[in-house]
């Protein structure tokens, strides 16, 4: 395989992890946070609202979703491109799994420390600032690390939307070379070290946040 080729599938590369950071990492993750805090509410219309958000989007696949958001943005006036469109279904999906992680997290929070935070005389808004949050990062970072990794990998499925991404470039530049071995097998280096990356960084994050340590 040429070196044009390879720097095509690079350049594919880059649309990739640039929507992956923007939907998973910002969008996603903002999202995530304010449907966790709607599973975690006290008023029963929020917290159900919070959970009919998850269980479709955690009941229906990606591919589904995507093409759903692709027609129906269209269909009610909003001419978008395709990278938007993409976007949005992944940060919708991945908002809900990463919420569902999130609210694990606080539910492992040993209540004993709660208590003992009100007993000392802590408010509420300090409690969830200096011990709640603090803890619930620490037990929810690996699963949010492996969450965007699937993601990322997942971000394969945009390509039915018309986003050329690394997967739809290898396919493109298969079909027009006929070498489609070793171009899904740069493809799948190409992941592979892009998902080494994030995971050492995962590690790095988990190492720096590791209890016990200031």
């Amino acid at each position: 395989m040429s070196w044009k080729l390879f720097l095509l599938l690079l350049e594919a590369a880059r649309l990739t992890v640039i929507l992956s950071v923007v939907s998973i990492g910002i969008f996603g993750f903002l999202l995530a946070t304010g449907v966790c805090a709607a599973n975690m509410s006290q008023n029963r219309a929020v917290r159900g609202a919070g959970r009919l958000f998850v269980s479709f989007f955690r009941g229906t696949p990606l591919l589904v979703q995507l093409l759903l958001i692709y027609y129906l943005l269209p269909s009610i006036g909003l001419d978008v491109p395709s990278e938007v469109a993409a976007i949005a279904g992944m940060s919708l999906c991945t908002a809900a799994y990463q919420a569902e992680i999130m609210r694990g997290g606080f539910a492992a929070v040993p209540q004993g420390l709660v208590e003992a935070a009100d007993m000392v005389g802590m408010s509420r808004a300090a409690t969830f600032r200096r011990i709640r949050l603090p803890i619930a990062f620490k037990l929810t970072l690996p699963g949010l690390i492996n969450e965007w990794i699937m993601m990322l990998k997942s971000s394969s499925l945009v390509s039915v939307v018309g986003v050329v991404e690394l997967t739809r470039m290898a396919q493109d530049l298969a079909a027009s070379t006929y070498r489609p071995l070793q171009l899904y097998a740069a493809a799948g280096v190409i992941y592979l070290c892009i998902n080494v990356v994030v995971a050492l960084a995962g590690r790095g994050l988990e190492a720096r946040f590791s209890w016990g340590r200031t």
